[in-house]
């Protein structure tokens, strides 16, 4: 489990675009295809791309569910110890004002946000290609 530092913007923006970031590092694609789907899926819902329920349509229907965390410790798990305890798999973390992804155990971000709190994850079901 490892913080590595990953930046697809093309401006090596660091600022605004997370939602972007994560979903390219979860489906390996590029930040231009991630943006204009993920645009074209808030304009088809009338709201900004960084909405909850917009990133979520678009990684539903890229073959991913939400998962709720377990209300035991509601804030104390933390981005860190996800990775830790799912080293297999793709998620995408979504923090109370950030979104992360975690790939085979490793956080990727342009940040080390590895001490936020973790709210729920999406994981995806199959793969699928393309945007």
């Amino acid at each position: 489990m490892a913080y590595v530092i990953y930046n697809p913007n093309p401006k090596q923006a660091r600022v605004g675009d997370c939602v972007v970031r994560a979903i390219c590092k979860a489906i390996d694609e590029s930040w231009d295809n991630v943006f204009k789907g993920l645009s074209a899926e808030a304009y088809a819902l009338a709201d900004m791309p960084n909405a909850n329920h917009v990133w979520g349509s678009f990684l539903r229907k890229h073959g991913f569910t939400r998962t709720a965390l377990p209300d035991t410790c509601p804030d104390c798990y933390t981005v860190a110890e996800f990775a830790k305890e799912h080293n297999m798999g793709v998620y995408i973390l979504a923090l109370p004002t950030h979104v992360v992804t975690v790939k085979s155990g490793d956080y990727y971000d342009t940040w080390d946000s590895g001490d936020e709190i973790v709210l729920y994850y999406w994981t995806r079901k199959e793969a699928t290609n393309g945007i």
